[in-house]
C-alpha cells in the first residue's frame, strides 16, 4: 500500500450496496459522510438505480464517484429491473442471477482502479451478499468491509438451530422461523443460498462494519463481535438530514405535496402516517384488514398504500380498499399510491404516530422525530427490530397470527388505539420514544462514530499492510 494511507492524507474507499434503496440511501449517506471529510468514495450500483438516488450534497459531491456497472439480461426479469423494487415476487432468484453477473465489470473495475497507485482504494465496503465484491478485493490485496444487518438480527438469525443455540431461535415465531430456514435454500436460478452468499462474503473481509451503536441495541450488540468471530465497528445510525425528504421517487417540492397540504390542516398530534414499505407488499386481504382496522379505531390517518402482492391496482388505489371505504373515512384519513416525501411527513406536527413494517431506515427516520410506533414487521429483520423496539417500549406491535403472521382488523384497531388514543398507553409510548430520539437525533454522537470507523479503517489497513493484525476494540461511543 502506498503512503497515501498516512494518518493525514485521504483514504479511498468504494461503497458496493445491495440493490435495493433500503441499503443504496443509507450507504449514499456514508458515502457523502466520508466524502465531506475529505476522503474519496467510489459508489457502485447499476445506471437506472444511480439515476434514481437523491442528488449528492453540494459539499461530498466532489469526491464522490457514482460508479454505474451495466445489470446483465436475464431471460425472464422485466427491462430495467435493477433494484428489488423492480421486480415481482416469483422473479427475485432472476434478480439474484442477474446481480452475480455484475462479478465481471466489477472486476474491471478493480483491476482498472489497482493498476495505478493513484487511485487504488485502501477499502472496499461491501453488503453481506457480495462474496463476488470480497473475491475481487482479495485478489488485489484491497481489505473489505462487511456491511451487516442489525445486532438484533445477528444474535437470533444463527445457522440451523443447535442444542445450544435452540433457545434463541426459540424467541421468534413460527412464521419468522420458517422464514429463516429459506435463508438456506438455493435461489433457484441462481444456484447459492442466501447463507452461504453471507458466509462467503464473511470469509474474505477483514471487518464487519454495522450501521447501529451500542445506544440503539445495547442487549445485542455487544454480542455481535463474538457470534461472527470478527472485529465489528459501529457506523453509527446514519440518520438522514430532518430537513426533509432526501429520498429516491420525488422531483416535486416535497412542501407542496399533497399530503402535506393534507397534514397542515389536521390538529396536531392527531394522524397516524401508516406506511409498510414498497419491498415486500402484503396480500390484498390482509390489504382490506387494515383498512378496516384503521377505519375501526376513528383515528385520523395518511396512508402511504403500496400495490398488494399479486394485484393488478388503478391509479387511485380504490381497488385495493374495501368497497365505500374512501367515502365512509373521507374527513378521517387519507390514501396515496403515488410516491410520498416521508421525511417531510413524518416531520409534520400533525402526525402523532408511525404504523411502520420496521425496516431499520423506517424506524430510524420515525424515532428521529419522536414518533411511537405501531408496528407491523413483514419481513427479514422488521420482527427482531420491532420486539426491540417494544421492549424499549417506543411502541406496540399488532397482534399476529403465531403460525402464518396473519393479522385482523380488531388487532391493527387496538394497537392504534393505545398508542394513539389510549391517554396512560399513549403517554408510555411517547416517553420511550423520546428515549430512542435521544440516541438517533444526537448529531454529535452519530458524526463522531464516523470519524472513529475512519480512524479504524486507518490503523486497521495499517496492521494489515505491515503483516500485524488490529486488536483495538471497537469504539463504544456513550
Amino acid at each position: 500500500m502506498d503512503g497515501s494511507g498516512s494518518s493525514s492524507s485521504p483514504l479511498r474507499v468504494v461503497v458496493v450496496p445491495w440493490l435495493a434503496f433500503g441499503h443504496m440511501l443509507p450507504y449514499l449517506e456514508l458515502a457523502e459522510r466520508l466524502a465531506s471529510r475529505g476522503h474519496r468514495v467510489s459508489y457502485v450500483s447499476t445506471p437506472r438505480n444511480l439515476a434514481r438516488l437523491p442528488p449528492l450534497r453540494p459539499a461530498a459531491a466532489p469526491r464522490v464517484d457514482l460508479v454505474a456497472l451495466p445489470l446483465p439480461r436475464v431471460d425472464g426479469l422485466p427491462d430495467g429491473a435493477e433494484s428489488t423494487n423492480d421486480v415481482p415476487d416469483d422473479q427475485r432468484e432472476l434478480h439474484w442471477k442477474a446481480f452475480d453477473g455484475l462479478a465481471a465489470p466489477f472486476a474491471e473495475f478493480m483491476a482498472a482502479a489497482c493498476a495505478d497507485d493513484g487511485t487504488r482504494p485502501q477499502w472496499v465496503i461491501a453488503d453481506c451478499f457480495h462474496h463476488w465484491v470480497a473475491a475481487s478485493a482479495v485478489e488485489h490485496k484491497v481489505p473489505c468491509a462487511m456491511l451487516l444487518p442489525t445486532a438484533a438480527v445477528i444474535a437470533v438469525a444463527q445457522p440451523p438451530p443447535t442444542e445450544q443455540s435452540g433457545a434463541v431461535a426459540e424467541t421468534r415465531p413460527r412464521y419468522e422461523q420458517e422464514e429463516l430456514a429459506t435463508m438456506y435454500d438455493d435461489q433457484g436460478a441462481s444456484g447459492m443460498s442466501l447463507a452461504q452468499r453471507w458466509q462467503l462474503t464473511k470469509d474474505r473481509c477483514a471487518l464487519g462494519v454495522i450501521r447501529s451503536c451500542v445506544e440503539w441495541e445495547p442487549e445485542s450488540f455487544p454480542l455481535v463481535p463474538t457470534i461472527l468471530d470478527m472485529p465489528v465497528v459501529p457506523l453509527g445510525l446514519l440518520p438522514p438530514s430532518p430537513d426533509g425528504g432526501r429520498r429516491a421517487g420525488g422531483t416535486n417540492g416535497s412542501a407542496e405535496h399533497a399530503t402535506v397540504r393534507w397534514l397542515d390542516e389536521q390538529p396536531p398530534g392527531s394522524v397516524v402516517y401508516v406506511a409498510l414499505g414498497s419491498e415486500v407488499p402484503l396480500p390484498l386481504e390482509q390489504v382490506l384488514e387494515l383498512a378496516l382496522g384503521l377505519e375501526l379505531t376513528g383515528t385520523r390517518f395518511l396512508w402511504a398504500l403500496r400495490k398488494p402482492s399479486g394485484a393488478a391496482v388503478l391509479d387511485d388505489g380504490a381497488d385495493m380498499l374495501p368497497p365505500g371505504f374512501q367515502e365512509r373515512t373521507r374527513g378521517q384519513g387519507l390514501v396515496t399510491t403515488g410516491w410520498v416525501p416521508q421525511m417531510s411527513i413524518l416531520a409534520h406536527a400533525a402526525v402523532g404516530g408511525f404504523l411502520t413494517h420496521c425496516g431499520r431506515n423506517s424506524l430510524i427516520e420515525g424515532l428521529l422525530f419522536g414518533h411511537p410506533l405501531v408496528m407491523l414487521p413483514i419481513f427479514g429483520d422488521q420482527g427482531p427490530n420491532a420486539r426491540q423496539m417494544e421492549a424499549k417500549m417506543a411502541g406496540l406491535q399488532v397482534a399476529r397470527d403465531e403460525s402464518d403472521g396473519s393479522f385482523d382488523r380488531h388487532g391493527i384497531a387496538s394497537a392504534v388505539r393505545a398508542v394513539m388514543v389510549d391517554g396512560e398507553a399513549r403517554r408510555r409510548f411517547v416517553a420511550g420514544a423520546a428515549k430512542m430520539q435521544r440516541v438517533v437525533a444526537n448529531s454529535e454522537r452519530q458524526e463522531r462514530y464516523i470519524d472513529e470507523f475512519v480512524q479504524r479503517l486507518r490503523s486497521h489497513g495499517a496492521a494489515i499492510a505491515t503483516g500485524g493484525k488490529d486488536t483495538t476494540a471497537a469504539p463504544t461511543t456513550s
